[in-house]
């Protein structure tokens, strides 16, 4: 099992990140990819993916909610953390039009540099997309011939957008989100439509516990030693063999970031 999505410089993790990579072994997850938000969070990850050589890794990125902060130093930045060899992917980087922290037209012009920059260095590309999904593939589509390869991370979208993302060659990142008996039930019925070649799972922890878990943590703070549980409920509702699925979505993990 590989978690490609843990937000482990994350404040929540603050006072046992050890502990939940040990956690993490423990259970069964043989690796991580830690998530860069923006240049302080991505140069952190590399120091945390250096931490746990061989299970960790990271990506270096600005995520939208950030995109007002890319500058030339930024850039920069994130080109001096891609030669480092803990740094796998380009991202998190891409557009949210939910919340508009930062304006859209700041957005699309971070995100293409990005892309940009992923083309340049042959990186793949880890990336988000909430109620965008048309800007998102307008800026996407052309550089897609450019570059090694992406993960949709946190994929919710509809069976149109899991074409569109399916046919520009992405990989489709699948959370605990899908557990979820309230608003996780449309993803759910979207599960069969994802060729097992092109399926990576995630926790996106501390984010997005599974809500089907049972007890659920006391702390309701999720972690990569959760992942198990997503790989079991997938498998059940794609009607595959657990073990499979798990070894499966690894292999493709290991693929698209070449690890």
């Amino acid at each position: 099992m590989f978690d490609i999505g843990v937000n482990l410089t994350s404040t929540q993790f603050a006072k046992d990140r050890r502990q939940v990579v040990k956690r993490a072994r423990d259970a069964g997850v043989t690796g991580i990819l830690i998530t860069g938000t923006n240049a302080l969070e991505s140069q952190q990850a590399q120091v945390l993916a250096g931490e746990n050589e061989g299970f960790c890794w990271s990506t270096a990125g600005v995520h939208p909610h950030h995109a007002s902060e890319w500058s030339a130093e930024t850039e920069a930045t994130l080109r001096r953390l891609a030669s480092q060899p803990q740094v796998v992917a380009i991202g998190e980087c891409g557009l949210d039009f939910n919340r508009n922290i930062s304006a859209p037209e700041q957005q699309a012009y971070a995100f293409d540099a990005q892309l940009a920059l992923a083309a340049e260095l042959q990186f793949p590309v880890f990336l988000h997309c909430r109620d965008a999904h048309s800007r998102f593939m307008a800026i996407l589509k052309p550089r897609m011939a450019q570059l090694k390869g992406g993960v949709i991370h946190c994929f919710t979208g509809t069976l149109e957008e899991l074409n569109d993302c399916l046919a520009a060659g992405l990989y489709i990142g699948i959370t605990g989100w899908v557990c979820d008996e309230r608003r996780g039930l449309e993803l759910r019925a979207l599960l069969p439509h994802i060729p097992l070649d092109r399926l990576l799972l995630e926790t996106d922890a501390p984010y997005l516990l599974p809500r089907d878990m049972r007890p659920r943590p006391v702390s309701r703070r999720n972690e990569p030693c959760f992942l198990p549980h997503i790989v079991q409920q997938v498998a059940s509702w794609r009607g595959e063999e657990t073990e499979m699925l798990a070894q499966k979505t690894a292999e493709n993990t290991r693929r698209l970031f070449q690890l």
